[in-house]
């Protein structure tokens, strides 16, 4: 049997794409790939190509100056305990001077107490002997009783002075060799640097001192075991081990694999690694710990963030060094584009990574939802305004609660609604399924094929998107009769399920994610998910699906101060991606529409509804204006009235008196009924003379 193994020499495309973000600086042009010898998958840090440059060092002293500042004051308020410098210099202190006076001293005092029982033994046989007359023998036996014990106490007085000759002996041997290395670097410092050599042997003698007391009484020894990135401290490997474990995400014995090392990102902003969880627990346990763990890391929750990788035990762990998108939002890339493909991914926001997050739009539907101030209109605004921007898109516009989000769109919409009526929104469904989806499906049918695509839509201009948008379904749903609300949701529902073949989009926004606002059976089919800040966990749930907000993607964590950010779920994106959508001030908006009209105008697809009315004054100021004087005269004034309305032209055989009578009729019924107050006055003519007349300044300021 043989195994196939991939050459070392051999390229790994995995490895490749995880340090293509370490070598590159953000917005930076890609580092060429160089030979090393290094091997960046031993025990070597990875070092990204992009530090040596002049962004890269800024970036790291940037970093830098913050981790110095919070590296001080962790140290400042390690001093106060027991594993501050001081305790340790006094640790140090008494260690020395308990080894310098040794164990010698229990010697010596067992050795006394030998001596003062042997004298208290010596006096009680004295007393014996010399209290009373006794017989012979028995005052013999208490002599003898007595002198033993003499003998006994002096023997024990030599050997109590030899133990303390002993003892002071080694003690002075201890003791200068303690000593000794003090004064001999004390010495030479002073000799040979004066008082700066001084200081600096102090010093040494003093770090000698807090190297020996660097253990507490207990034993314990000052590690980085209370690390915490929200402290300034850098992520380490048993730092993520520890914070893992103490969310009770791993067990105790269990230890998470690094797949990569832990490393800064190129901007400074966040610590990044990828790591495999040990066998039998699910990343489920993890995603789903995402506040445990921020306790842990000493951060909010806000600055954790987990996806899941290609594997069921792999994960990718993000910490920001700040709570994201809390700045100025992203500036969209509308603002400088010409004109928008919906058949590309179409860019609508921005990740933690600060990547784009573009979606193909074709055979995609979208529910938008969040609680009021979430920065839900904005994210709708995306989709939309990509759609303006795309001459082959027709939109039908729909808005429930009545404002005025939609109204800059009502000149290149098909069909809109901005009054929140029900019978208007019926009307735009009822035509898009019997008028427009008909016509889509034979084109269909015409060109033989099973659905649209982009090639079709070069073949055909009858293939052409239809964006469908309706804001708060549930205000409809409440001012609809019961009969109505049957028939927009039976309306609502066809659409939806057979548009999607046929570059029918449905886009669903809504303040109050449940089933009235969005049908669940509709809900259900909406590919697209973005969720805003919400309320509640299960409000989170009705938008992304049921178990996402337990699995780690809870909208509701999302702060007030992060307008525009949501989780966005896509079909490009197995789990749901926390971002910052791109935002449009009114301004901004304005500018796009214009130029979506003029794009529209320009391939003859601005609907007719939309043409702006010309009126009298407009002609009046337009022909003041090409005779380049500021003024302009009567004759002048209804010579060009005669090209635009052959209302104003001469009749056969009309006196010039008739004819200007009449005309200044017609001028006069026509600014009356707009009404329109201009007065005219004597102005110059081409020739140097007088004639009545109108001035510019004056017919502008009637406008």
């Amino acid at each position: 049997m043989s195994i196939e193994t991939t050459p070392s020499s051999a390229p790994d495309p995995e490895w490749e794409r995880l340090v293509a973000d370490y070598l590159n600086a953000p917005g930076e042009a890609p580092v060429e790939k160089q030979t090393t010898s290094v091997d960046l998958m031993g025990d070597t840090p990875l070092t990204p190509t992009w530090t040596k440059t002049r962004s890269g060092w800024k970036s790291r002293a940037a970093v830098g100056r913050v981790n110095t500042v919070r590296g001080f004051r962790k140290w400042l308020r390690r001093q106060v305990s027991e594993h501050g410098h001081a305790s340790q210099i006094g640790r140090g202190i008494r260690r020395a001077a308990l080894w310098v006076q040794g164990t010698e001293g229990a010697q010596v005092t067992a050795a006394r107490h030998e001596v003062q029982q042997a004298q208290r033994d010596y006096k009680a046989a004295k007393w014996a002997h010399d209290r009373r007359l006794m017989p012979g023998k028995e005052k013999d036996k208490r002599r003898r009783e007595m002198e033993d014990a003499f003998g006994d106490s002096a023997s024990a007085m030599s050997k109590y002075r030899s133990a303390q000759r002993d003892a002071r002996m080694r003690r002075a041997v201890r003791g200068v060799a303690a000593l000794t290395p003090i004064a001999g670097i004390e010495g030479v410092g002073l000799h040979l640097l004066g008082a700066p050599g001084g200081l600096a042997a102090t010093a040494a003698t003093l770090a000698a001192f807090t190297l020996i007391g660097r253990r507490t009484t207990a034993g314990e020894l000052y590690t980085d075991r209370d690390a915490k990135i929200g402290d300034g401290d850098r992520m380490t490997d048993d730092m993520v081990n520890r914070v893992y474990r103490s969310a009770k995400v791993i067990g105790a014995d269990d230890v998470v694999k690094l797949l990569s090392p832990c490393t800064l990102t190129a901007d400074g902003s966040a610590w990044e690694v990828r790591l495999e969880l040990p066998d039998g627990i699910p990343s489920s346990k993890a995603l789903g710990a995402t506040a445990q763990l921020a306790n842990g890391f000493g951060v909010s929750v806000q600055q954790v963030s987990q996806t899941k990788g290609e594997r069921e035990d792999w994960l990718t762990l993000r910490v920001t060094l700040k709570v994201p998108f809390t700045g100025k939002p992203h500036k969209g890339p509308l603002l400088t584009a010409e004109k928008v493909n919906l058949w590309s991914p179409v860019p609508m926001a921005v990740s933690e990574r600060g990547d784009t997050m573009a979606v193909e739009w074709f055979e995609k539907t979208a529910l938008f939802g969040g609680e009021p101030g979430s920065g839900k209109s904005a994210a709708a605004n995306n989709p939309l305004l990509s759609a303006a921007m795309d001459v082959s898109a027709d939109l039908y516009l729909a808005d429930g609660k009545g404002g005025f989000d939609l109204s800059p769109f009502e000149p290149i919409a098909q069909m809109i609604d901005t009054d929140g009526d029900p019978e208007q929104l019926l009307a735009i469904l009822r035509h898009v399924w019997e008028e427009v989806l008909p016509g889509l499906k034979q084109t269909v049918k015409d060109h033989s094929v099973r659905k649209f695509s982009e090639a079709l839509a070069a073949q055909d201009d009858r293939a052409r998107f239809t964006i469908l948008f309706i804001d708060e379904w549930a205000s409809y749903m409440a001012a609809a009769s019961q009969e109505q609300q049957k028939e927009l949701e039976r309306l609502l529902r066809l659409i939806t399920q057979q548009g999607r073949a046929y570059a029918v989009i449905v886009i669903c926004a809504t303040q109050k994610p449940d089933s009235n606002a969005v049908p669940t059976g509709i809900r259900d089919i909406l590919s697209t998910r973005w969720a805003g800040r919400c309320m509640t966990p299960e409000a989170s749930d009705t938008i992304l699906g049921k178990g996402r907000a337990s699995a780690g993607y809870n909208a509701q964590r999302i702060l007030k101060s992060q307008r525009g950010v949501g989780y966005l779920q896509t079909g490009e994106t197995s789990e749901p991606v926390l971002t910052q959508s791109y935002f449009y001030t009114d301004e901004e908006v304005e500018v796009i529409l214009r130029r979506a009209c003029e794009l529209r105008k320009a391939a003859g697809v601005l609907p007719v509804a939309a043409e702006p009315e010309v009126t009298i004054l407009d002609h009046l100021i337009k022909a003041a204006s090409a005779t380049g004087r500021g003024v302009i005269t009567r004759a002048e004034l209804f010579a060009h009235l005669a090209t635009v309305d052959t209302e104003y032209a001469r009749v056969e055989e009309e006196s010039d008196s008739a004819y200007n009578a009449r005309v200044g009729r017609l001028l006069a019924a026509a600014l009356d009924e707009q009404g329109v107050e201009v007065e005219p006055v004597k102005v110059p003519t081409a020739d140097g003379g007088r004639s009545m007349g109108y001035r510019l300044e004056d017919l502008q300021g009637a406008r």
